[in-house]
């Protein structure tokens, strides 16, 4: 009897509790998320070498540290995971802050473009992995009764970085200079990140907030290893509509600024403005799906994404010189999209293989997202390079809607037949 009550209070606690754990996790994803700050320090960047080193570098040319930052996150994501379900998520909250100051204070000490490849791909990519994996798993394990609304809202808060961090590193650009303001950067969110580590204690295996207790019988930190997980049928449709939920919108949101430049025949503040107004978007699709999805379920809320992101695409498709209000419309769609497979893919994992071993199980469903981060930017490039135009681009976007469509059908019909 005194072991249930003592059970029963830090239940309650834990429950009060939670709340101030998902907000601090949520400022420690906004400092994470300053990746998406990229665009403004690579430009500012580009133009302190060109002058320091007397040949020309630009954007692009930096562009590779982008993407070796996004393209490494599934290692620590898995590697730090680990330590994560066995001892929890400060020290690797800790060591990913650590990680992200010191890659941002090293790209302000960098001689050469080079250096910033390894100080920003590298050094921050692996501390931006490890602090990612460790906050939404997190999250969604003190909130087994609110799996998508917690996703939604963790991710709404990493994508917030999109709008908020931008204008704050121009106007530091302007001030103290690009090498000064890495510096600034790497030191305000490490610091940050390191300080919100201390509140983010692991989640007890046996919790269950106040007013689930008729489940209290079955919550065991039961889950899939990650082998159980690889040789579970279902994982493999799963990852792959992942992979085409994140394909589809990754091919348009990788190239909107310079879609609105070269097919509707924007300038260059109207080609921002759509660029912002997908990330808006995008943010509010995390927060309304992974809610809904607590609701009608995370496939449902999948599915309807999925239709959502293809309708979108239609509308681009028709989308013509000019015609600004539908290239809008589309990008509000496809963004809306993105944002729903982001928010509600660490709880739909949770649910099918557990939350005992979940930081390393979303790692490993991660490298879908991480394959579409790399493969639709690609694939929309290449299609442009061989003269295909916007429309031809967008079809094939589209074949990748209907492939996510017919794999969610399959995971459905998979999880009915183990259910019953």
């Amino acid at each position: 009897m005194d072991d249930i009550r003592t059970m029963n209070a830090t239940d309650e606690t834990l429950t009060r509790r939670r709340w101030l754990i998902l907000a601090v996790i949520c400022l420690i994803n906004l400092c994470a998320g300053s990746i998406y700050a990229w665009s403004v320090l690579a430009s500012a960047a580009a133009a302190h070498f060109t002058a320091e080193l007397g040949t020309t570098v630009t954007p692009g040319d930096l562009s590779i540290a982008f993407g070796v930052a996004n393209a490494v996150g599934p290692i620590p994501m898995i590697l730090g995971g680990a330590v994560n379900d066995r001892f929890g998520p400060r020290a690797v909250i800790m060591g990913g802050g650590l990680l992200i100051g010191l890659g941002l204070v090293l790209c302000g000490m960098a001689a050469s473009p080079n250096s910033i490849t390894l100080a920003y791909g590298g050094c921050f990519g692996l501390g931006l992995g490890l602090t990612y994996g460790a906050c939404i798993t997190t999250a969604i394990r003190y909130f087994p009764d609110r799996r998508g609304m917690a996703g939604g809202i963790v991710t709404a808060a990493y994508g917030m970085s999109s709008v908020l961090v931008p204008p704050v590193a121009q106007r530091l650009i302007e001030v103290v200079g690009i090498m000064n303001t890495f510096m600034v950067l790497g030191c305000v969110f490490g610091a940050v990140i390191m300080t919100g580590a201390l509140a983010c204690r692991r989640c007890p295996p046996d919790f269950v907030p106040v007013g689930m207790e008729q489940v209290r019988s079955a919550r065991a930190a039961s889950g899939k290893t990650w082998r159980e997980m690889l040789a579970s049928p279902i994982f493999y449709p799963m990852i792959v509509l992942l992979l085409c939920g994140a394909l589809s919108g990754m091919m348009i949101i990788s190239q909107a600024a310079s879609i609105a430049k070269t097919s509707i025949g924007m300038g260059p503040a109207a080609a921002a403005a759509a660029v912002s107004v997908i990330a808006l978007f995008n943010m509010a699709g995390r927060m309304a799906a992974g809610m809904l999805s607590d609701r009608l379920g995370r496939l449902a809320v999948l599915m309807g994404a999925l239709v959502l992101s293809a309708c979108g695409l239609g509308v681009l498709m028709t989308a013509g010189t000019g015609d600004d209000a539908s290239f809008y419309l589309g990008c509000v769609l496809v963004g809306l999209s993105f944002g729903a497979f982001m928010a509600i893919y660490p709880g739909f994992t949770a649910d099918r293989f557990g939350t005992a071993h979940a930081s390393v199980n979303y790692g490993i469903m991660f490298c879908g997202f991480a394959a579409a981060g790399f493969g639709g930017p690609t694939l929309m490039r290449e299609m442009q390079a061989v003269g295909m135009d916007f429309e031809a681009c967008c079809m094939m976007a589209l074949g990748f809607c209907a492939a996510g469509l017919m794999t969610a059908l399959v995971c459905r019909i998979m999880m009915k037949t183990s259910e019953g």
